[in-house]
């Protein structure tokens, strides 16, 4: 064969292979030329039914919504559990290095060097990275993982109040001081001005909308000014973290009128009791109501909640508009997601330290904006949160960093494929597990050693197994598992959540700092 008809032959053979590409691939090359903005909207203790167009319940979300109609959502978007009661912490971990909870350090306080941070790894990709709001991990990883930030969340100074947060400007060295914190606040002529902190600063949720700003106010207005302004030719990316809808549950009182507690209604889920004990019965989260969590207590707490989420749905509304504004909107990838489930009267808890979905890692996920072209569609895919990570650079059209493990979504965005996993699986601290595939969810409790600080040593849980059909039951609210009919099925998905549980590391020692571990009581 001479040169030439090798060369027609080898082109033919290429070409014949790019033609066979899907044609979202060969969309995904052509778009590198002109690589996207990305902005990460990342709410806090906001379960998937706190958006109003995921599940229809009463909560009033407009401009979640749009994003949900401009956008693809997956209808089972899960955290795939904690080591920790503050769940936020291994959920931005998880989100922010795209690994799941058995390969993060520790519970995820830290975020080591050789975990590439999303942010890192786009400042690699020619991104301008900026940062609005909380940051739960260690101060190296933040200063190495953002070019910018404003109005940060400070850590350490937490007055527990959406009205009087302290603050910290971004530094570019990661030193931050008790000294650097403040607080905003407005003077006698309406004003907002700086205060700074004291030592003999009061604790508890005892702020309004009459002594200064709500985080949620101030980090959308912070988010929106480095939209307006963004002048730079390189693309930004943007980590966008509210605070809300966490605890305390305060809004503008024009949000909790629009909630009157006897209009509220409560969930299928709802207990005034849960019905044993699950191993974290009695930690913070919990201690915000009291019990028995009767009919009345949790329509008020669940009016708190929905007046909070409706004022952070008008605070995302405005950082929308000014991607809208200033023609952003046009080439930016949107993704809305929260870190954790909320129970708030679910089965008679209020917290997240739980694997059931709602209550704990049940979470709206949504890839949203122009860029996407399968408006208001939903995917019934299983996807954790620290998939976002490798679906945002599958998006841009490179590759992840190796240190990532999540998988990404966008062959399931685009049709190309239905799903990547036939299971999901869960866990939380040494008490609880949870595993689940098709229509059906296996959870297991022990009662097992506990140390911490304030208690020593004690023992917690109970040994108890529940079996919930997902797809008839979503709120699980009839357990199954002691029905004979479904003995077979008990018997099976404990085996098989085994074997996840060994493909997965879930050990005790594979998590730094972890004293004991479930499967040694199970």
């Amino acid at each position: 064969m001479n040169f030439k008809n090798r060369f027609s032959l080898c082109f033919l053979v290429v070409f014949s292979m790019l033609l066979a590409l899907p044609v979202s691939a060969q969309k995904r090359k052509a778009k590198k030329k002109d690589q996207p903005n990305v902005l990460i909207i990342y709410t806090d203790d906001h379960r998937f039914s706190g958006v109003h167009a995921l599940s229809g319940m009463q909560v009033k979300t407009p401009n979640m919504d749009a994003l949900v109609a401009d956008g693809v959502s997956f209808s089972n978007g899960y955290l795939m559990g904690a080591f920790s009661g503050a769940t936020c912490v291994p959920s931005r971990a998880m989100l922010l290095t795209g690994r799941n909870v058995f390969d993060l350090e520790g519970q995820g306080h830290s975020i080591p060097s050789e975990h590439t941070s999303i942010g890192e790894a786009l400042q690699g990709q020619d991104y301008n990275t900026h940062i609005v709001g909380k940051w739960h991990q260690d101060n190296a990883s933040l200063a190495r993982s953002f070019d910018s930030g404003d109005r940060l969340m400070s850590r350490g100074l937490y007055l527990v109040d959406h009205f009087r947060m302290p603050l910290w400007d971004w530094k570019k060295d990661g030193d931050y001081k008790f000294e650097d914190g403040y607080l905003l606040e407005y003077d006698e002529n309406g004003k907002v001005v700086r205060r700074t902190i004291t030592k003999d600063e009061k604790r508890g949720p005892s702020g309004t909308e009459k002594n200064g700003p709500h985080t949620s106010e101030i980090f959308a207005k912070s988010a929106s000014k480095f939209i307006t302004d963004y002048k730079k030719k390189d693309p930004f990316f943007m980590y966008l973290a509210f605070h809300a809808p966490h605890d305390p549950r305060q809004a503008p009182q024009k949000y909790k009128d629009m909630y009157p507690i006897d209009d509220i209604i409560l969930p299928p889920s709802y207990m005034e009791q849960h019905p044993f004990d699950n191993g974290d019965m009695f930690l913070r989260d919990e201690e915000l109501a009291k019990w028995p969590r009767t009919p009345e207590v949790a329509k008020q707490e669940l009016s708190d909640y929905y007046a909070i989420i409706t004022h952070l749905d008008d605070q995302i509304g405005k950082v929308i508009a000014s991607l809208k504004e200033s023609g952003a909107y046009e080439n930016t990838l949107i993704v809305f997601a929260g870190d954790s489930g909320l129970a708030v009267g679910n089965h008679g808890l209020m917290g997240k330290q739980n694997i059931y979905d709602e209550d704990g890692v049940h979470i709206p996920l949504v890839f949203s904006g122009n860029l996407i072209k399968d408006k208001g569609s939903k995917r019934e895919a299983f996807a954790y949160n620290f998939d976002i990570f490798p679906t945002i650079f599958d998006f841009i059209g490179v590759d992840a960093p190796s240190s990532v493990t999540g998988e990404s979504l966008l062959p399931v965005i685009y049709k190309e494929k239905t799903s990547f996993r036939d299971y999901t699986y869960h866990a939380y601290k040494q008490f609880q597990r949870a595993y689940r595939t098709g229509d059906y969810k296996l959870i297991e409790y022990v009662r097992a050693n506990n140390y911490d600080k304030k208690n020593g040593e004690t023992i917690k849980g109970s040994r108890v197994t529940q079996l919930f059909n997902i797809k008839n039951d979503p709120w699980e609210v009839y357990d199954l598992s002691f029905f004979p009919e479904y003995a077979e099925q008990v018997k099976t998905m404990r085996k098989e959540m085994k074997e996840k549980a060994n493909e997965l590391g879930d050990t005790k020692e594979n998590i730094e700092g972890e004293k004991y571990g479930f499967w040694e009581f199970y």
